[in-house]
């Protein structure tokens, strides 16, 4: 049975991202990127569809872990009575090809140790051949994969695992390496661990070192900043949204999905928090990967796109494996590419604004790709969606879509202002403002006192307290302070925030799951703008004492169970973190950045019948 959620440490090269236990275990990794075929998949179902565990053969081996300093190398100690080792895990970053390393340096005594490598490759279907080269090197292939094992101990055949026992002493160091390179090649050569060891270490270091600090937030922030950094596609600048699929949103439940993908809707807090926190490199490669991704026909803008910009995640369904804890169907793909979302539209289009104000340098391409989108979204505002929670139950009209609608002719209407860009300004104020008076109209209702999920509908939604943050109205604004109040009475479980009832909702799917962190800080964040800070401060140490040991936060929580669920680790989690810690620590806070004068910009609603005012 796999580890608990929140018992997985992250490693990575910036390509792809392995999972380890605390008992030593590699549980998931994807070679050679994140959305590739896993050849270690155990945590999905049984450990015969793929792990790799370094352990000492006393089963009652007392753990401990925590990352080096600001860097992704874990290191797990393992105390016995007969002494105690130092489990050293990382990933370098790419050479000629990807590597997972792991040394076992000796402290105390000496340790009688074991390895089982269990290779399964496409998520655990595929026993592979496996054989030993000249130079005792193991190497196995199946298809066009081919993963080889360099180690000065040699391994055993034993019920389609290889096995090996060993002993450590202190002083004593034993390196592993497995490569990872495709099959028509000369297997992948052996590097040297502890040279790699060197470069790994220097490079996070001098990453996190440009971190600019949060006062008492830093140790947080930084870990949090790693981690987005992690979960970052060097090569193309596209940051996934989780390492994982089908971690479950409810332990043994349906709600199970793939987020080895890139969403557009992360767009805007992803560059804030990279820019506020100094890393302006990582910041305009995502904002490219942004416009890169996004070109093309604006009526076939998806909201989610590949780590390179690929526009197809068919998504299908993993009969043979179990599933997490049970929980199935384990989904490949996400079939989410192919909703109507207008929400992205507003994303995409304040990203840019964003990124200007920032100082990013001008893309050539971006505002020409803005109008065109402006054009169709003017033909498509008024129509349903699927929202940004990705609903299978049939379109509605969200009314966050609508919002981030206005987002978007508002921040056309900056970039001409605080810009000189060229554009029908007029024209764009005239459609910010039917906007505005169409979401006022529908989007409010009064008895209630509060905006709600849908046109009709008396649902509460947790992406409602974007509205302030986004400066569609002022956090001061009497049916702002009904909707957080609504939301405080209605969506508040042991101190965090639903995203929505589920058992309320029409969303085609069975009711429950945990609360969904992000919506909890974006609630600190509306804290901070309506000037309670105490509260938001109060939140805030809530929500980071939620992190797992080395300060790893998956996609929700759930409080009935004291458990992380959802995927693991979550970039819009730790992104939400970022930002939080920065309203609240900074001057220059996020929430006040994403919503500066948008409000004052737009007019005062006509007053309509059941309308506050």
């Amino acid at each position: 049975m796999a580890s608990r959620i929140e018992d997985y440490a992250l490693l990575g090269d910036c390509e792809t991202a392995a999972l380890v236990a605390k008992d030593g275990s590699i549980d998931w990794l994807c070679w050679p990127r994140f959305d590739s075929d896993a050849c270690f998949a155990a945590l999905l179902g049984t450990p015969d569809n793929g792990r790799w565990q370094i352990a000492p053969v006393e089963a009652s081996a007392r753990t401990s872990r925590r990352y080096r300093g600001d860097t992704l190398i874990l290191e797990t100690r393992f105390e016995t009575d007969e002494g105690s080792v130092l489990l050293i895990d990382f990933m370098p970053l790419r050479g000629q090809n990807s590597d997972v390393v792991r040394i076992v340096a000796g402290e105390r005594g000496a340790v009688r140790m074991r390895t089982e490598l269990v290779i399964r490759y496409g998520y655990g279907q595929a026993v592979p051949w496996v054989s030993r080269l000249a130079d005792g090197t193991l190497q196995a292939v199946s298809g066009p994969d081919m993963i080889v094992l360099h180690a000065p101990v040699r391994l055993r055949g034993e019920g389609l695992r290889s096995v090996a026992e060993f002993t450590v002493a202190a002083g004593e160091r034993v390196p592993f390496v497995l490569a990872y390179g495709p099959s028509h090649l000369p297997p992948p050569a052996a590097i040297d661990a502890e040279a790699a060891l060197e470069r790994t270490e220097r490079f996070w270091a001098r990453w996190s070192a440009k971190s600019e600090v949060a006062g008492e937030w830093t140790e947080a922030v930084r870990r949090s900043l790693v981690t987005l950094k992690a979960l970052t596609y060097a090569p193309t600048g596209g940051i996934v949204a989780a390492p994982t699929t089908s971690l479950p949103e409810q332990l043994g439940g349906m709600r199970n999905w793939d987020y080895r993908f890139c969403w557009l809707r992360d767009a805007t807090l992803t560059l804030l928090a990279l820019m506020n926190a100094g890393h302006f490199g990582e910041a305009k490669a995502w904002r490219d990967w942004l416009v890169r991704a996004a070109a093309g026909s604006p009526s076939q803008m998806q909201i989610l796109y590949g780590i390179g910009g690929e526009r197809r995640m068919t998504e299908w369904e993993v009969e043979w494996l179990p599933g997490y804890e049970g929980s199935k169907p384990v989904r490949i793909g996400n079939a989410a590419h192919g909703q109507l979302q207008i929400d992205v539209y507003g994303e995409v289009m304040d990203a840019l604004h964003h990124g200007r104000r920032g100082g990013l340098a001008p893309s050539d391409s971006a505002w020409a790709l803005q109008r065109a989108l402006l054009d169709h979204l003017e033909c498509v505002w008024r129509e349903p969606d699927e929202g940004i929670w990705e609903v299978r139950g049939g379109r509605r009209h969200f009314t966050y879509s609508k919002v981030m609608a206005w987002v978007a002719f508002d921040r056309a209407i900056k970039g001409i202002v605080e810009f000189g860009l060229d554009g029908p300004l007029d024209h764009w104020r005239e459609l910010r403002d039917q906007v505005h008076e169409d979401v006022c109209r529908h989007g409010f209702d009064s008895g209630l006192g509060s905006f709600v999920q849908s046109y009709g509908s008396k649902q509460l939604d947790a992406s409602l307290l974007l509205l302030p943050i986004v400066g569609f109205l002022p956090a001061s604004d009497v049916r702002i302070r009904g909707t957080v109040e609504a939301i405080e009475r209605s969506l508040l479980v042991d101190g965090l925030v639903l995203r929505y009832h589920t058992a309320e909702a029409a969303d085609g799917l069975p009711a429950g799951e945990g609360a969904f962190l992000a919506c909890s800080f974006w609630l600190a964040d509306v804290y901070v703008l309506m000037g309670r800070v105490e509260d938001a401060r109060r939140l805030f140490q809530h929500l980071i004492s939620l992190r797992n040991d080395v300060g790893l936060l998956a996609e929700e929580y759930d409080p009935a169970i004291r458990r992380q669920v959802g995927n693991f680790p979550q970039a819009f989690s730790h992104i939400s973190l970022l930002n939080t810690a920065q309203n609240l620590s900074r001057t220059k806070k996020p929430a006040e950045q994403r919503s500066d004068g948008a409000a004052a910009a737009a007019p005062r609603p006509k007053k309509t019948p059941g309308a506050a005012t």
